[in-house]
């Protein structure tokens, strides 16, 4: 002990800091890790959603192109003239419907991955800033405090319940 002391270590200051340390891991555990995780699960949902939208929109857009498939089958079965005037106009608007339906899908899918990209954009950021505001408002509690036990006490009865009135809000 006598050889700690000499080196300027003092063996109850360094549990006292090891201590602290764990606290302020514990508390950014709980204020900052657990709701951080369940935004990120709730942006994944959303974009899971998006992503099921579109596969409907796309299941919706060949139903489109299926009918109008059947419409000129419909029309082949009429006389000679009309069969041939049917098949010119159903080619035209099968291919009408196709380019529309491929033109509103892909403006589709265009717009929901630039949906996600910024709603992925917002959370990083959103993270970011709460996890320096956490940060920040921890290490400055820790830093403003001496580091008897009841200063420690009353920093986590307060951190505590800031905490609570951060998860109501």
């Amino acid at each position: 002990m006598e050889g700690l002391g000499s080196l300027g270590f003092s063996i109850p200051t360094l549990i006292a800091q090891v201590v602290n340390v764990a606290i302020l891991f514990g508390l950014l555990y709980l204020v900052a890790y657990k709701p951080i995780m369940r935004m990120l699960d709730e942006r994944s949902r959303k974009i899971k959603e998006s992503m099921d939208n579109t596969e409907r929109i796309k299941e919706q857009a060949e139903r489109a192109e299926e009918e109008a498939s059947k419409r000129i089958e419909a029309a082949a079965k009429e006389g000679q003239e009309a069969i041939a005037r049917a098949m010119r106009t159903g080619e035209d608007v099968r291919q009408e419907a196709q380019q529309k339906a491929k033109s509103e899908g892909e403006a589709l899918i265009t717009r929901a991955r630039s949906e996600i990209q910024r709603e992925r954009d917002e959370a990083i950021e959103q993270l970011r800033e709460s996890f320096a505001d956490i940060t920040i408002e921890a290490a400055g509690k820790v830093i403003d405090r001496t580091l008897d036990k009841k200063a420690h006490r009353d920093i986590i009865d307060k951190v505590l319940k800031e905490s609570t009135t951060l998860k109501k809000g």
